[in-house]
């Protein structure tokens, strides 16, 4: 496969994890592998000792450290590939062969393309999430943890935000502003390992201040509690179970959808109403107090006060960059061999940690 995965990460213990590393020399054998590793030295060294025979692991190019970490890897990645087609995918994501030759042959026709995730195994909170994912799915598709898209697109918009939370709709945004095109592929289902418990709590209002982004949901979701609590208030039981029930039958026609039965239970349809009142209910008003109190949602060392670029503010900034011919090169060859590789600098790139803003 003509193709580079891009595997941005920053840990705070070294991954000795067996399973992973049988995942990324199995991908070795399928694609370029670049780990682009945030890691403290002492922990990129013992990463470089485990993986380094197989996969290329690199550090974040200097001039590409961003607020949201993530972002700079990924651009680093992006600099170094030497392949048109690139993946980009978090260090939980588990492709198979399907998935990964599928996704790679979805880009001869577009920029970017957005696949499914699907949690397994699935613990009580990969279930409970995976409501959301359902509900997704039936609106507007869900936002995974990796994308894949054409190289040439980023190099021609000098890369996207490194300031934006929601960092994967901001790539999105970018390369579809800058007139690419984006295939939303629910029918590409990869899998994705859950987090543990303490991870997953401290992610839900983080997740909630992400729809800063989109107003319209925002708006809904605020929505959301005071009607449930207002509907429980005057004993409206009949109403409130017909809500409930909407939910439910929503949640089921998203897991229907582009075979997703296959790899979504029923019971989660059966959560999605809970987590849209008891999480995201309560969530929202914590992200819109988390906003006024301190501007932004905490990250790291930081606060990040940007979810994403408006669509608006984006079209101004990218509207033209991307033709036919920019897209549509490389697609069956390589972009560098490797005796260009050092020929790729931030100037040819084009991409900083500043381009995009």
């Amino acid at each position: 496969m003509r193709a580079s995965y891009v595997l941005p990460l920053r840990s705070a213990q070294p991954l000795a994890d067996p399973a992973f590393a049988t995942y990324l020399r199995w991908l070795a054998g399928r694609a370029e592998v670049l780990v682009i590793d945030g890691s403290a030295p002492e922990i990129f060294a013992a990463h470089a000792a485990r993986w380094g025979s197989f996969v290329r692991h690199l550090p974040v190019d200097a001039d590409l450290v961003t607020p949201m970490g993530k972002v700079g890897g990924v651009l680093t990645g992006i600099r170094h590939a030497r392949h048109e087609r690139v993946i980009v995918a978090d260090d939980d994501v588990r492709y198979d062969e399907h998935a990964l030759t599928a996704i790679i042959a979805a880009l001869d026709e577009c920029e970017v393309v957005r696949p499914q995730n699907y949690f397994d195994p699935l613990p009580w909170h990969a279930r409970w999430d995976t409501g959301r994912t359902l509900l997704n799915r039936a609106y507007g598709g869900d936002w995974p943890g990796t994308l894949a898209v054409r190289r040439s697109a980023l190099l021609a918009t000098g890369g996207y935000d490194g300031r934006a939370l929601f960092e994967n709709l901001e790539l999105v945004r970018t390369v579809v502003a800058a007139g690419g095109r984006e295939r939303l592929a629910q029918d590409i289902l990869v899998r994705r390992i859950p987090s543990t418990t303490q991870h997953f709590m401290g992610q839900r209002v983080r997740q909630a201040y992400d729809e800063f982004a989109r107003p319209g949901r925002l708006v809904f979701q605020l929505a959301v509690l005071p009607a449930v609590l207002g509907l429980a208030a005057g004993k409206k039981w009949k109403t409130l179970g017909s809500v409930v029930l909407g939910a439910v039958l929503v949640a089921e026609a998203g897991r229907r959808r582009d075979g997703g039965t296959r790899v979504f239970p029923a019971s989660a349809s059966l959560l999605a109403p809970f987590w849209l009142t008891v999480e995201r209910g309560v969530c929202s008003w914590l992200a819109v107090a988390m906003r006024l109190r301190w501007g932004g949602v905490r990250y790291r060392d930081s606060v990040l006060p940007l979810a994403a670029t408006p669509m608006s503010a984006l079209r101004r900034r990218h509207a033209g960059k991307l033709s036919s011919t920019s897209t549509s090169m490389g697609l069956n060859e390589p972009l560098l061999d490797n005796s260009a590789e050092q020929a790729v600098t931030p100037t040819t790139m084009g991409i900083s940690a500043r381009s995009s803003r």
